[in-house]
């Protein structure tokens, strides 16, 4: 892979994430070798639930991902929105069998490393793609000899990858991003995340019978099975500074039950149900940024990182994967023009959905009569009605 024309060049994917895996397998499928690189010496499990909507779901199926992922699944019939403030049920939307019905694909809830394990077989699994752990994209340069090189670190050896095209999938803190002239840095939106699983025999059946959405001042919760229903999922949100030099870190629980002490007793029993809390800054990308630069090309979070408040970061990166793939054909000649293509078809549904979770993160924490508004609202929708709104998200697939 050292001479020749670019064909017998691989493609280097730079992270080995949800986007990257992907990606390794969307690219292989159009018959690209493929090299995936992570800094990290082994994928751990790590993270907790996301939410895979139909449009996700119609990509794993393209790749052949939906029977090996349902065991670790959890499709349910309804969301229930309820009033942080009251304890009150708010409003119902509808999941499940509507949604599957109405788009084709079903809407899931999964553990992150569940998702990630059964990408990471399947790309093991594949000829024509080689995994590098350990090895840190630092650099890509062109050669007199008519190909690029990709720049690595494994270890403290320096090391080289000729390759003809870098995608970075390298996460909210993308080293890749900086070979992207103009691109703007991640930045904190003023909001953190505490997660933990629990369970579910350990809290009362209340809590995994129906996924949860509760609504307060400046803060709000969800939760949700995971691991075929074997475990419960549950993220706390609030505004509250962050001052830790890493974006992750492990939680007191005790300053969690502060911040939430001013809700219903059942809720704050849920949270103190565990003592294993990871707390995460809620970090973004501006998606409207330049995601492309000549045979380098940027996807998922190292793109367009977005709050979890439309549930949409994995999915969009899972669809980046499939369009960046079709936009690179095995016998694609001009490789930056088709990245250019591949940003300009992504842009605009990516950053309208980042516009959504922006939006969706100032309503959820409304108080006063924002919130008497908002609580109005949603008891006077019909639950078909809530689940339709985002239609033109969930009734995307890979060949629109």
């Amino acid at each position: 892979m050292t001479s020749g024309g670019d064909s017998v060049q691989p493609i280097v994917v730079a992270g080995a994430g949800i986007g990257g895996l992907a990606a390794a397998l969307a690219l292989r499928a159009q018959g690209h070798t493929i090299v995936l690189m992570d800094k990290v010496p082994a994928l751990e499990e790590v993270g907790a639930g996301l939410q895979l909507s139909p449009n996700a779901c119609a990509v794993l199926d393209q790749l052949g991902l939906l029977d090996d992922l349902e065991p670790f699944a959890c499709a349910p019939d309804n969301l229930r929105i309820w009033s942080g403030g009251t304890g009150r049920q708010l409003a119902t939307v509808r999941m499940g069998a509507f949604l599957k019905e109405r788009h084709g694909y079903p809407f899931w809830q999964i553990h992150r490393a569940d998702l990630q394990q059964v990408l990471l077989r399947k790309v093991e699994a594949t000829p024509g793609i080689t995994v590098r752990l350990g090895c840190a994209v630092q650099d890509l340069t062109a050669t007199p000899y008519d190909h690029l090189t990709c720049g690595f670190r494994e270890g403290d050896a320096a090391g080289s990858q000729h390759c003809k095209a870098l995608i970075g999938a390298d996460g909210v803190w993308s080293k890749v991003r900086r070979l992207v002239p103009g691109h703007a840095n991640t930045r904190f939106s003023g909001q953190v995340a505490y997660r933990t699983t629990v369970p579910v025999d350990a809290v009362p059946g209340r809590w995994s019978a129906d996924p949860g959405l509760w609504l307060h001042r400046d803060s709000h919760l969800v939760h949700y099975p995971v691991r075929g229903g074997r475990d419960l999922n549950i993220v706390a949100l609030a505004e509250e500074a962050w001052q830790d030099e890493r974006w992750s870190t492990r939680a007191d629980r005790d300053a969690l039950l502060r911040l939430f002490r001013e809700w219903p007793s059942d809720v704050r029993n849920l949270l103190a149900a565990s003592n294993e809390w990871l707390k995460w800054a809620l970090c973004s990308v501006d998606a409207s940024g330049p995601w492309s630069h000549g045979n380098v090309a940027l996807i998922g979070d190292a793109a367009h990182a977005m709050l979890p408040y439309m549930a949409q970061g994995a999915a969009m990166a899972i669809e980046d994967a499939a369009v960046l793939a079709r936009h690179l054909p095995q016998d694609v000649r001009n490789i930056p023009a088709a990245l250019r293509s591949f940003e300009r078809e992504r842009k605009s549904r990516v950053t309208r959905i980042q516009k959504i979770s922006f939006g969706n993160a100032r309503t959820f924490h409304f108080s006063g009569p924002l919130a008497f508004a908002r609580d109005t609202a949603l008891r006077l929708s019909k639950p078909d009605r809530l689940a339709a709104r985002y239609d033109d998200i969930y009734g995307w697939t890979p060949d629109r």
